[in-house]
């Protein structure tokens, strides 16, 4: 079986004739109806490392497409700071009618907006994507004074595991480095980049008040390059000592998500994540190593969301996870 061949294959079957990507397949758990904002950067991160870019553009043009749809919301927002969880740019949305789920899921997640300019901007700098119209510009905008409204860098939210609300390093780093991405394109005051900074190098190397270490970390890494060298290598090698599983990387102490007997679910694409930034870094053996564990936790060239009790569970396959191995191998 061609590994990349296939999991470009997932990939596609995964993202809907609107461009927006599912998380994965399964129905049961609810992740076959919905899109993440978030996940659809990462999903478009594997198209874009196999040249998908018809793909890419046209997941990225959705999500545009869904907050141009949402923009009176986040008007209100920026008129006035949000003080409930429904105010908040919402994180999921049906990738047919681009609505929002009313479900209270951690909903509160600042983290996605990050990602979202972050990586647009990285794909106009690359002319892959482009301002389509004057909409496009000014909503994207409006999500620099959204961040700027909620006071990203003091603002507690649920995060990237959609849990309890805290200050998280991750989803601070994530609008830092979405922030210093768009300043080309759209304006940005500096002060928001200052007191971003600021704000992340004093939750670092933790990723809250409550986490020492956390797998969300390594967002700040790759994509985002966000860290000090120092920083970097204090991340990693709290990961690898403290998180890092037999078949996967748990995303944190006492995370009860499909944990079992006492033990954290393990996350499979902790692997092919920690497998490319070693790449990055040029450390062939760590390379290698984590490739050969993605390999070895596959599911005829699935991946699993996570594994529990050794088994993986009903999210298979994920598509963060196989987009994840493919910028790792591609």
């Amino acid at each position: 079986m061609n590994k990349v061949k296939h999991s470009v294959e997932i990939l596609k079957k995964l993202q809907h004739k609107s461009g927006l990507f599912i998380a994965a397949p399964a129905t049961e758990t609810g992740y076959g109806r919905a899109a993440w904002i978030r996940d659809n950067v990462y999903e478009a991160l594997g198209l874009e490392k196999t040249k998908q870019y018809a793909r890419v553009k046209k997941a990225f043009y959705a999500i545009l497409d869904i907050l141009l749809k949402h923009e009176t919301k986040i008007d209100w927002a920026i008129k006035e700071k949000p003080t409930h969880k429904y105010q908040y740019i919402h994180p999921r949305y049906c990738p047919k009618t681009f609505n929002e789920f009313w479900e209270d899921w951690g909903n509160k997640q600042n983290d996605q907006i990050g990602a979202f300019l972050f990586k647009f901007a990285d794909l106009v700098g690359k002319s892959i994507l482009e301002f389509r119209d004057d909409n496009d510009r000014r909503i994207v905008q409006k999500l620099v004074f959204y961040l700027e409204s909620i006071e990203y860098w003091k603002d507690p939210d649920n995060g990237i595991w959609e849990n309890e609300e805290e200050l998280h390093a991750s989803s601070i780093g994530a609008c830092l480095a979405g922030l210093e991405r768009i300043k080309k394109y759209v304006h940005v005051p500096q002060y928001l980049i200052e007191n971003g900074r600021e704000a992340l190098n004093q939750l670092l190397p933790r990723e809250s008040i409550s986490r020492e270490t956390d797998l969300a970390l390594l967002t700040l890494i790759y994509p985002y390059n966000i860290v000090s060298s120092e920083q970097k290598f204090q991340i990693l090698k709290d990961i690898e000592e403290k998180l890092v599983r037999e078949q996967g990387v748990i995303r944190y102490f006492d995370d009860g998500y499909y944990g079992s007997s006492g033990k954290e679910a393990e996350w499979c694409f902790g692997f092919p994540w920690l497998a490319k930034i070693y790449k990055d870094l040029g450390n062939k053996e760590k390379y290698q190593f984590y490739l050969d564990k993605t390999h070895e936790i596959m599911v005829q060239g699935k991946i699993p969301e996570l594994y529990s009790e050794g088994k993986p569970n009903e999210n298979t396959p994920l598509g963060w996870a196989q987009a994840m191995y493919l910028v790792a191998v591609a």
